[in-house]
């Protein structure tokens, strides 16, 4: 099958090198001429496991190319899916200006009937915006169908995920749609939902929000175990057991971040608002989470008093381990809101230092884990890479001014760091 993967950010490229080892024939194309010329030299603008090898095999075997050049590649295609950003507004709503350029784009350049699909996390009813903009600007009469096929791929896992899907989603709305993406999806061997479209795209902002909901839930939950002297792990662990829960993501800490959640809990509760709704559960997820910034903030200035003239090093700068995303990172408000008290923070992460340097002023950056420890008055865990477990802490402890660890991500065994002699602060522990 040949297919158009229009947009190369962590779903779109992955999605396509993915469906290029499995034997399709794909054209990632992308408007960003600069990431194009990195990918054609056989570079990679994300960090994601896995991924390098994938997209290099397939460059090799001839099935994977890049290009700026949409209207060749919708041209050459039978399939193009719709992968472009969807940022949030001011207001909540997504910002849908790039998937109508996208479904222009493709209206004026597609020669043969061909299936378009919502690939991007878009609001319910988007579907008939892109049919009724490809057929406004279709003036060749082109047949066509709109499908979705919501993705559900994790940063870090993205590769796996996508290669051993729980499920397929696709919404569809004719016979002809619904075997094209058979075909596309025939080398998997996992459950194929298929629905209307609506109901496809609803699927995924709903995911979205009930995995929020459940990590929020844990937050709250750790406010409770703190003031009872209760263990939040073993809360969850015992509660994650039940098998109509399920142990993931349930890991309390200092809160979601990422592009996906804070951006499709936002859009899913303007989505409510525009029906009539008020997602008010979906707002508590929403304010549960952004206080656990400041409860972390809060238990950093309750074990040090004043933080003005205070060395802070951070362990940690990405959303979560595996991935260099630093959009929405709780380490980006966590650091503002030490540095506005007058803290002086030096930090580390393993993959995302280039990024943070983007987001984060007014911090130096350590080209080692080790190196925050000098002269630190306290070390904040803000994402749990499995590295961090490694670090010898007795001798961190030596470089260090005031021994203490507050572990946002309850990374560490209390115990043990308290058998070093050091200071350890928790979350719901």
């Amino acid at each position: 099958m040949k297919i158009a993967m229009i947009g190369t950010g962590y779903v779109g490229l992955t999605t396509g090198a993915c469906f290029a080892k499995l034997g399709h024939n794909v054209t990632c194309i992308d408007n960003d001429s600069a990431k194009i010329e990195v990918l054609n030299h056989g570079g990679l603008p994300i960090y994601e496991p896995g991924l390098e090898g994938i997209i290099r095999e397939a460059v090799a075997a001839g099935r994977l190319r890049f290009t700026t050049d949409i209207g060749a590649a919708v041209r050459d295609s039978q399939v193009a899916f719709i992968a472009v950003g969807t940022p949030t507004r001011e207001s909540g709503e997504p910002d849908l200006t790039c998937v109508e350029d996208v479904a222009r784009d493709i209206a004026a350049n597609m020669n043969d009937y061909q299936v378009i699909v919502e690939k991007s996390t878009v609001p319910v009813q988007t579907h008939k915006w892109v049919r009724t903009t490809i057929e406004r600007y279709n003036d060749a009469g082109t047949p066509f169908d709109v499908a979705s096929n919501p993705e559900f791929l994790r940063e870090g896992s993205a590769v796996r995920d996508f290669l051993e899907p729980d499920r397929i989603v696709i919404g569809i709305e004719s016979d002809r749609a619904r075997a094209v993406l058979a075909e596309v999806y025939s080398p998997f061997n996992a459950p194929l939902v298929v629905t209307d479209i609506a109901s496809a795209e609803l699927i995924k902002h709903a995911s979205n929000a009930f995995l929020a909901m459940k990590i929020s839930f844990s937050n709250a939950l750790s406010v409770i175990c703190e003031a009872t002297g209760a263990d939040v792990r073993r809360v969850t662990e015992g509660v994650g057991m039940d098998k109509r829960i399920g142990p993931d993501f349930l890991q309390a800490g200092i809160g979601y971040g990422g592009f996906c959640f804070p951006k499709d809990l936002r859009a899913f509760i303007r989505i409510a608002e525009e029906m009539g709704y008020d997602f008010r559960l979906l707002r508590e997820v929403e304010n549960i989470n952004a206080d656990m910034k400041q409860r972390f903030v809060a238990k950093i200035r309750g074990v040090l008093w004043n933080l003005r003239g205070k060395n802070i090093g951070v362990l940690g700068l990405a959303f979560k381990p595996d991935t260099d995303d630093m959009r929405f990172a709780p380490s980006i408000e966590i650091i503002a809101e030490l540095v506005a008290r007058g803290a002086r923070v030096r930090a580390y992460d393993p993959q995302a230092m280039k990024r943070a340097r983007q987001v984060i002023p007014g911090i130096e950056f350590c080209a080692r884990a080790e190196d925050v420890a000098e002269d630190a008055d306290l070390l904040a865990v803000l994402t749990e890479w499995p590295e961090f477990t490694r670090l010898d802490l007795a001798a961190l402890k030596t470089r260090m001014r005031v021994p203490i660890i507050c572990d946002g991500r309850n990374l560490f065994e209390r115990a043990a760091v308290e058998a070093l002699g050091f200071t350890y602060i928790g979350v719901g522990r």
